[in-house]
């Protein structure tokens, strides 16, 4: 099949794909079109349907596999397809393992990391805390397959390890840079910060948030997780308790990023830079990445990184 990452302007394509979303529209003067974005395990193409009446589009639904023949342009620096003819796909016509996107590193040896930095906290209610989570075998499951985010950075099978590995790596980096910081809340708090997201988000194919997700948020859900099992170790130290609580509620370091709480404490504002660098650089990345690699050409303003880039020449 032609994957989403290697399709170019000007191309007429005959292809099967997931449908991510589907939405009806009406153009400026009136007459309806459907807005459909398309998936494959390399990403998500835009496209549209402007004449939803016509013979040659039959009806499907969100998370249908769908056979399409379109042509591909380019709007606002970006790919689009304009679908002719559009049907749902029989079983046969596709292999579900093309439509999720997947992490390009071994999903088992980052889990294997991360058990390794678990390994160094020597806090026995924050190791403890850890192994409760990490140890568990259908958690470790749920943690490898998930994803970090529906579409800004991450969003793919093992997305949310490999961020979490990231930060947690970055955390790491600081604790030895900076002796103030301390190892064990540091690495701790990197390491459960995005816990929540197991919550928020469904998971593949679908990758959207759920009613809770909605309602709640990542932070809150996971800070209240972290805090119920808190709750079963006997002694667990209420002030350690606060303080870890705190770093997971001030992980994204600003108020209007989402975080109820701005950081009061060294470690959080450590964990809140070791996220925003790992996401901004994984968001870049995948921006870059989502135009030929021997384009040097400006791609013009990105709304996540609120600025225009390009590949380096």
């Amino acid at each position: 099949m032609r994957y989403i990452e290697a399709l170019r302007e000007g191309e007429r394509i005959s292809e099967v794909y997931l449908v991510k979303s589907k939405t009806s529209a009406l153009t400026k003067s009136g007459k309806p079109y459907e807005n459909v974005i398309l998936q494959d395990k390399t990403g998500t193409l835009d496209a549209k349907i402007w004449d939803p009446d016509s013979v040659g589009i039959e009806e499907f639904d969100v998370m249908d596999y769908i056979a399409i023949n379109g042509d591909i342009s380019s709007y606002q620096g970006k790919l689009q397809c304009s679908i002719k003819r559009a049907r749902k796909a029989s079983e046969g016509e596709y292999e579900v393992g093309d439509y999720i996107p997947v992490s390009e590193k071994n999903i088992d040896g980052m889990y294997t990391e991360l058990m390794e930095c678990i390994a160094t906290v020597e806090n026995p209610y924050l190791s403890r805390l850890l192994h409760t989570f990490f140890d568990d075998a259908d958690f470790a499951k749920r943690f490898k397959f998930h994803s970090a985010a529906k579409s800004v950075h991450h969003g793919f099978v093992g997305g949310l390890l490999e961020h979490t590995l990231s930060v947690t790596k970055n955390c790491e980096y600081f604790s030895k840079a900076y002796p103030i910081l301390n190892h064990d809340l540091l690495i701790t708090s990197a390491i459960f910060h995005d816990l929540g997201k197991l919550k928020e988000l469904s998971v593949f194919p679908e990758n959207d948030y759920t009613d809770e997700g909605q309602l709640l948020g990542h932070i809150v859900m996971g800070t209240e997780w972290i805090g119920e099992e808190i709750e079963k170790v006997d002694g667990f130290p209420v002030v350690l308790a606060n303080e870890l609580k705190h770093c997971i509620l001030a992980h994204h370091g600003e108020l209007e990023f989402g975080s109820p709480k701005k950081p009061a404490l060294i470690e959080a504002l450590a964990l809140s830079f070791a996220d925003n660098l790992d996401a901004k650089l994984e968001t870049f990345k995948e921006a870059v990445n989502a135009v030929p690699e021997n384009s040097a050409q400006w791609q013009g303003f990105n709304r996540l990184l609120d600025t225009n880039i390009r590949r380096t020449i």
